[in-house]
């Protein structure tokens, strides 16, 4: 489904997508990026966050209670009507989802690597990699949905904010047949308005 998804968003707009990368590279907590590609009644949704905003934390699972909030996240991560609600009147049905944690096996590679120094070296590279590699751990879910009244897509409210209270604010990226917009959503203002843009 991945590449089904990053192809439809990268032929429609990569310039767009190009700005949400960078989004991406500046790793910015709080902020997520969400990335929409609407044809006809088919939607592709992929949506990019820091782990710091969905569990907390942001350097790999050592605990069962890592573990734990990590696999809740991602069961939450994968039910985007939860997250992302439609308007009833779109009659939007969820075709596939998934979600994952991006960038938990580098640390993980990096952490078994830190045990060959001693003590006192081993806690400043650990200091080091908490703050350079943990830039590169987030969690990332796609969607795809069909609606059969896509007309009817007038807004969508980001219930994602009441579920994730360390997220501040998305990135929103859409691509329509009229072409590409972009958006911002905060915590304050959670209601994206689409009237107008189909």
């Amino acid at each position: 489904m991945k590449k089904t998804i990053l192809f439809a968003l990268s032929a429609c707009a990569s310039p767009l997508l190009a700005d949400g990368k960078r989004e991406l590279d500046a790793h910015e907590h709080g902020v997520g990026v969400l990335n929409i590609a609407m044809e006809g009644s088919d939607i592709a949704m992929e949506f990019h966050a820091p782990g710091a905003d969905i569990v907390g934390f942001e350097h790999p699972a050592e605990t069962a209670q890592d573990h734990a909030a990590i696999d809740q996240a991602i069961a939450l991560l994968s039910q985007p009507f939860d997250l992302f609600s439609l308007p009833s009147a779109a009659k939007c049905a969820l075709i596939e989802a998934e979600a994952e944690l991006e960038g938990d096996e580098e640390h993980d590679e990096h952490d078994h690597d830190e045990h060959a120094h001693d003590e006192h070296n081993e806690h400043e590279h650990a200091e080091h990699n908490d703050h350079s590699n943990s830039q590169h751990t987030e969690f990332h879910a796609e969607y795809i949905l069909k609606c059969d009244a896509p007309e009817s897509l007038t807004k969508v409210t980001f219930e994602y904010f009441n579920i994730f209270e360390n997220a501040l604010e998305v990135e929103v990226q859409i691509v329509t047949s009229s072409g590409a917009k972009a958006f911002e959503v905060t915590r304050e203002k959670a209601t994206l308005d689409l009237s107008g843009l189909f």
